[in-house]
């Protein structure tokens, strides 16, 4: 059984608790709402253990499973936990799921002594609900899903580009629709600061209330619905590419969890792998990563946006290996990666068992980026590799080439082409990263930087003073 990890409460009433579960590295929530005995899920993900193991915890009983939209971003665990838990299955009105109680705005379901209400809230999809928590006529919390987030809403670009702003125009107003419940209201949306569900960068809180967003949030600041559209479509970034399997899998219905054991795999077996196509993911640390690892590997942290950069670097269906300190540490990446559909996963590899093997390792350096400019002031051939998006490169460092992360795999050879060094970074050294792995792998010669942009920013603004060429940076933190 998975380890309990107590969820928390974002609403606390005599008639009702709502819980709150996180799941960080996909910056995604899973709310219970509890009543007397009984107890209603909303947005639960695939690995359905760890609210069962929370439900447990309550003493409740589950009598409903609720939807928000079609999930783009991660595989849901609804269809499993309701046939696991004899409950409800509850699924927006023609939003494609198989099986599922269809429901709409006027229905209500009954749990304990409240009433779970469905707001129809399109935007973020076509057929987005959200969920208002009622006792009587009052209502206590909004379950949002991907419309109203903290201090952002939900994108409107997943579905379609011909329905993106027709869809942004429907968020304005669902979210103008919340707005209209009382202010003192809980607001819980499934996506939050991390996932990239969300139209611009969400604050770092996991839940709000109507009140304080109607003070910082663009959709209800913003007076203008055109000058909405505008702001919104202008500020929409890239998005992973596995997020085009999410839909048709959680539409198809239930999806059987893998596995939860690796198998574990000799050190010196991985050379073969990894020459047959098997993609061997070093998920320890970044510079432990850089000092030694096997040839070929890749370096994506365990800790940061494991999965969604896994499901975007690599083709769908591709084969994995993890490279870990600990089994332990192996196994939660198969789990994270299952979220998102990934069960490929062909066992895992010992770090430092490639000594008892006799394999040969590699390393590139690492560097500080408050060290890059001296670097750079030296002799010989160099170039710097901006692997961010391209919305955050507002502020760069000059002469900069900029290739985006997702981009990089098929733009390795181009790099491996030509002489001298490349110095890569990104916004905290998390994407610079994988990014030294790949082109390590493709025969770069790699300086991996290490930091927050911002140190250099700051370095350069004591430099050049406030007329300098570099502003503030306002992008992901990593």
């Amino acid at each position: 059984m998975v380890e309990m990890v107590k969820p928390a409460a974002v609403l606390e009433h005599l008639a009702v608790t709502v819980y709150q579960l996180r799941t960080p590295e996909l910056g995604d929530s899973t709310y219970i709402v509890s009543s007397a005995d009984e107890a209603a899920v909303v947005d639960v993900q695939r690995d359905v253990d760890r609210c069962e193991a929370a439900l447990d915890a309550l003493g409740v009983r589950l009598v409903a499973v609720l939807e928000t939209h079609v999930h783009n971003d991660y595989v849901t665990g609804g269809p499993e936990l309701a046939r696991r838990r004899s409950a409800s299955y509850i699924v927006p009105r023609d939003s494609g799921y198989l099986g599922g109680q269809a429901i709409f705005e006027g229905d209500a379901i009954e749990v304990g002594r409240i009433r779970v209400r469905p707001l129809f809230t399109p935007g973020h999809t076509p057929h987005h609900l959200s969920y208002e928590i009622a006792l009587g006529e009052e209502v206590l919390a909004v379950l949002s899903g991907g419309s109203v987030l903290v201090g952002a809403v939900g994108r409107s670009d997943l579905i379609s580009p011909d329905l993106t702003e027709s869809l942004t125009r429907e968020q304005y107003r669902s979210a103008a629709k919340i707005g209209e419940l009382p202010e003192p209201a809980v607001i819980g949306p499934t996506h939050g600061a991390g996932s990239f569900c969300t139209s611009s960068p969400a604050a770092d809180e996991t839940w709000t209330t109507v009140g304080r967003e109607k003070e910082r949030n663009p959709a209800f600041l913003i007076r203008d619905e055109d000058e909405f559209v505008r702001r919104q479509l202008a500020g929409l970034g890239a998005y992973p590419a596995y997020y085009a399997q999410m839909g048709p899998i959680n539409r198809s219905g239930s999806r059987p969890w893998p596995s939860a054991d690796l198998e574990d795999l000799a050190s010196g077996a991985l050379p073969d792998l990894i020459a047959n196509g098997v993609v061997a993911v070093d998920i320890r640390p970044r510079l432990e990563f850089a000092a030694e690892h096997l040839p070929g590997s890749v370096n994506i942290e365990l800790d940061g946006p494991f999965s969604a950069y896994l499901g975007w670097i690599f083709p769908w269906n591709s084969r994995f290996i993890f490279v870990s300190s600990t089994k332990q540490m192996a196994v939660e990446a198969a789990r994270q990666a299952a979220r998102i559909g990934i069960d490929n996963v062909e066992g895992w590899v010992r770090a430092d068992g490639w000594r008892e093997a006799a394999v040969t390792t590699a390393s590139y350096r690492s560097i500080g980026i408050e060290d890059l400019k001296d670097e750079l002031a030296g002799s010989g051939e160099w170039r710097v590799l901006d692997v961010r998006q391209e919305s955050e490169r507002a502020a760069q460092i000059p002469g900069s080439l900029h290739i985006p992360i997702q981009d990089l795999r098929a733009r390795a050879p181009e790099l491996a082409s030509r002489p001298g060094t490349t110095f890569v970074h990104c916004a905290s050294g998390y994407r610079a990263a994988i990014a030294s792995g790949l082109l390590e792998a493709s025969g770069v010669d790699v300086v991996h930087v290490n930091g927050s942009f911002q140190e250099w920013l700051d370095r350069e603004r004591r430099t050049t003073g406030p007329g300098g060429p570099l502003s503030r940076v306002n992008s992901r933190s990593i």
